[in-house]
């Protein structure tokens, strides 16, 4: 078998802009992933990179040896190695595609080719359920939909400030003292709404400094937080192993953290309890399970970061079904009511009462709605 043409898509879906990557082969196999830039600034770049890693390293290859193919775009792709998002957005996008073709080919869902599920059901935290919310009142309000629907654990960024209808988050490194008591509020006010049983983690995305930030941690301390999540600039490894040893609040990093070289830094640190990989940057499938093995050995639980279109969830969800130390997974229901929205899968996961479940479907259990994404085609490689 071999690759004979990848397309790649550069969706507009509400406020997110997915990027997908369909790889075709002579056998009439395709698989399909997704690059974790959604969001933000790099949809683009995201897309260039893809063509430019399929043009130069996968066309007339074989799309089974996954791994030697991997390391070709880390070895030579040049700046993968000490790479960012982006190259290692390629890369996930890619990997991903790679498995969804050998679980097809072989006929099973990709967790029985890491090992086997070793659950059927994955619970789930809701985010982006918070809308357009600035007071507390507002945030307590918005958290009654998500319980209503069965969620009994939330997430929120309680620094954001809506700048028309956007989510700016914290600029500077700096905000008022009645910024940082009303981010306070907010959390008070969610977590009086949901009651005590009910697990809160709140995102900084790092944006204050170390002193503000321990500040800020240790007067949450009385809310019962599950995990602060992001507490610092997370090229600041330093800071983080500050903020750990004097927040008594469970840390949670790995959001922008890529491939299992960024992720050995802060295992050695042991500067957090709980680690965020995303499938869609940290550089697919494998390295994905690899650093939460690495995880593991340091006694630290995951909680995969997942923000994009249903494609990207149907790749995670393969990752959590099979791993040991797997915490919690994260869902953006809001975001399918968006005006807009693209699905792009015929079967999408879904939450029943908090959780989800996973398919036993061939490969990614996966199956693209072309109509929709047609009309999304930014480039084919042949």
């Amino acid at each position: 078998m071999k690759i004979t043409g990848v397309n790649i898509y550069l969706l507009k879906s509400g406020r997110l802009h997915p990027v997908l990557v369909e790889v075709s082969t002579d056998e009439g196999i395709t698989g399909v992933g997704e690059a974790g830039i959604a969001y933000g600034v790099g949809g683009t770049a995201a897309a260039g990179m893809i063509k430019d890693l399929s043009e130069r390293f996968l066309l007339g290859k074989d799309p089974g040896r996954i791994e030697e193919l991997w390391s070709a775009m880390y070895d030579h792709s040049f700046w993968a190695k000490n790479g960012g998002a982006i190259i290692f957005a390629g890369i996930s996008a890619i990997e991903q595609a790679l498995w969804d073709i050998k679980g097809k080919c072989l006929g099973v869902p990709v967790y029985e080719l890491f090992g086997g599920k070793i659950r059927d059901r994955m619970r789930a935290y809701a985010n982006g359920w918070y809308g357009a919310s600035v007071t507390p009142d507002e945030f307590a309000r918005s958290a009654e939909r998500p319980l209503k629907d069965g969620y009994r654990a939330l997430k929120f960024y309680p620094l954001a400030q809506r700048v028309g209808s956007a989510l700016q988050h914290v600029t500077r490194r700096s905000i008022s003292a009645d910024a940082l008591e009303l981010a306070y509020r907010r959390v008070k006010a969610v977590r009086d709404a949901a009651g005590p049983d009910v697990e809160l983690m709140v995102d900084l995305s790092g944006g204050l400094t170390t002193d503000e930030t321990i500040r800020f941690c240790r007067k949450l301390d009385d809310l019962n937080i599950c995990f602060v999540e992001e507490p610092c600039d997370p090229f600041d490894n330093g800071a983080l192993k500050v903020i750990s040893e004097q927040v008594p609040i469970p840390i949670a990093v790995g959001e922008r953290v890529y491939s299992k070289f960024g992720f050995r830094k802060v295992f050695e640190l042991q500067a957090c309890g709980i680690i965020q990989p995303d499938v869609g940057t940290a550089g697919g499938l494998m390295e994905t399970k690899k650093i939460c093995a690495m995880a593991e050995a340091y006694n630290m639980r995951v909680a995969p970061h997942v923000c994009g279109s249903s494609l990207i969830e149907a790749a995670t969800l393969q990752i959590e079904a099979n791993i040991t130390n797997f915490m919690i997974h994260e869902h953006y229901p809001a975001f399918r009511d968006d005006d807009g929205y693209v699905e792009v899968l015929e079967n999408p996961p879904f939450s029943r009462s908090g959780y989800f479940e996973i398919s036993d479907a061939p490969g990614l259990g996966a199956v693209l709605v072309k109509r929709n994404i047609e009309p999304y085609l930014w480039a084919s490689c042949t």
